[in-house]
């Protein structure tokens, strides 16, 4: 893929003896959401290790924008961010001052601007100030995410930056996520979650047991089965929609 920023061919990892990527290839293009779609154990962390230079493989070849994850880690270190699966706050700091120290150590021009601009952007304007312990957990990976893009990096790995949050604090993240693609940022984005898969990317790679099965966008990967077959059957009543009907009731009582 001549516009590729991220690429990856026949990458290999084992650990004690256990392959854990078995010749991984795919290409991400500049500005896309990519999800590396896997159960616990595929590889996918393996991967974005071995791609943020935090790991080193057996074999097999990646570079990102242009520069060798082996040969040149300090130029990819420098063109990448990674949001990995637990959130790096520092809990005794508020939300503008774990931005403001992330922008003092990257030495970008105007700190206090940046932090502003990101607090608004991923809103968390009422809680900056705030104690980031305090912070429920969407309000943590947002502002993670925030602070994983002060630098302007070209490429953002997302490590199942939803896992183990409720289903409202996964919606908050995926709208950070999508705000993200929409400034131009490419993103690889690591999952067990279908659902955050069909959400967010813009092409899907399955990966399983240490090899991608195959890659494309949601519409490829669904002409790949037989139309579905179209079935009648009676409708039940959710228990929302039943709560919602008995609330609804109540109220004209």
């Amino acid at each position: 893929m001549g516009n590729a920023v991220i690429s990856v061919k026949g990458l290999k990892k084992s650990f004690k003896n256990k392959e854990v990527l078995k010749g991984v290839d795919f290409a991400v293009r500049r500005g896309e959401i990519f999800a590396l779609l896997g159960s616990n154990g595929a590889g996918k962390t393996t991967t974005v290790n071995i791609l943020s230079t935090l790991t080193k493989p057996d074999g097999g070849e990646a570079d990102i924008c242009g520069f060798d994850v082996q040969r040149q880690p300090d130029h990819v270190r420098q063109s990448i961010s990674l949001t990995g699966q637990f959130a790096a706050l520092d809990g005794m700091l508020t939300g503008r001052e774990n931005l403001m120290l992330i922008a003092k150590l990257r030495a970008v021009a105007n700190p206090a601007q940046v932090t502003d601009n990101l607090l608004a952007r991923f809103s968390l304007n009422d809680a900056a100030n705030r104690r980031a312990d305090s912070y429920s957990g969407g309000m943590k990976r947002r502002l993670d995410i925030a602070m994983s893009l002060i630098g302007t990096p070209a490429v953002i790995f997302l490590d199942e930056p939803t896992t183990g949050l409720d289903p409202e604090a996964r919606i908050e993240v995926w709208a950070a996520v999508k705000e993200l693609a929409g400034g131009g940022t490419t993103i690889l984005l690591t999952t067990q979650y279908l659902e955050e898969a069909e959400q967010l990317a813009d092409r899907i790679a399955i990966l399983h047991d240490g090899r991608i099965i195959t890659t494309g966008t949601l519409p490829e990967l669904k002409a790949m089965f037989p139309p579905a077959e179209v079935e009648y059957i009676e409708k039940q009543p959710t228990l929302e929609e039943i709560f919602l009907a008995i609330i609804g009731k109540k109220g004209e009582l």
